[in-house]
């Protein structure tokens, strides 16, 4: 069974309602960067960044999983898929993707703000202040903050360089390291990029370009692929 291997980004999460990262004014949902997702911005005021995150995810539990999501699923059918994603929501899980690979962390799990080893389950979507971990400390969302490393980020490469199919979904690639993926791709695997916006890439051999948001871009993928595997 061929490998498909998937990077996804912010625009299949945005189709379902989530806004994305990066707004145009540079504020997400109206506060800077800087303020909600630092580890500096949380010593400076938990309580705020602690606020933010349970108002993404309260939201993020309100909506559903899209018809990209759902063509990743189907997929699977035919191919071993690992989907590796640059967001925190749980869109990919909800779907039906068996193999999720969180490179940011993840909105529904939180961890020790002492030992990052220790991760939890998030009941419903608040974490408060006073929940404490095991050793006693406060907890904090489970997502990989600006100016963090990126601990799944050897997985993903590793993930990446086994692939036979490689495709890029709603990302501009340009958020680092993930970005970087594309060129742990081996020489001769096709690409498949589907994005609205065509995100600017090295050129390279083997790179489709898809101009369409996921719901109908990674529909007609899948379509084809499947169809693919049938033949081979």
């Amino acid at each position: 069974m061929k490998k498909i291997v998937v990077l996804s980004g912010a625009g299949i999460s945005a189709e379902s309602g989530i806004p994305t990262f990066r707004a145009s004014d540079g504020l997400w949902e109206n506060h800077r960067i800087e303020d909600v997702a630092t580890p500096e911005a949380w010593q400076r005021n938990p309580a705020l960044v602690q606020d933010f995150y349970n108002q993404r995810r309260k939201q993020a539990l309100s909506v559903m999983p899209n018809a990209g999501h759902l063509a990743l699923v189907k997929l699977e059918e035919k191919y071993d898929v690992t989907v590796i994603t640059q967001n925190v929501d749980n869109l990919h899980e909800k779907a039906g993707s068996s193999k999720v690979v969180h490179l940011h962390g993840e909105l529904f799990k939180s961890r020790s703000s002492i030992d990052e080893s220790l991760v939890y389950d998030v009941d419903g979507w608040e974490i408060k202040q006073g929940d404490l971990c095991k050793k006693g400390s406060q907890l904090r969302p489970h997502i990989v903050w600006f100016g963090e490393a990126v601990p799944m980020m050897d997985v993903a490469v590793d993930i990446t360089q086994e692939a036979d199919i490689f495709i890029v979904v709603g990302t501009s690639l340009n958020v680092y390291p993930a970005a970087g993926l594309v060129y742990a791709v081996r020489n001769g695997v096709p690409i498949y990029v589907v994005d609205p916006n065509m995100p600017t890439m090295q050129k390279r051999p083997n790179v489709t370009f898809i101009a369409e948001p996921a719901t109908i871009g990674l529909t007609e993928l899948a379509e084809t692929l499947l169809a693919k595997a049938d033949t081979e």
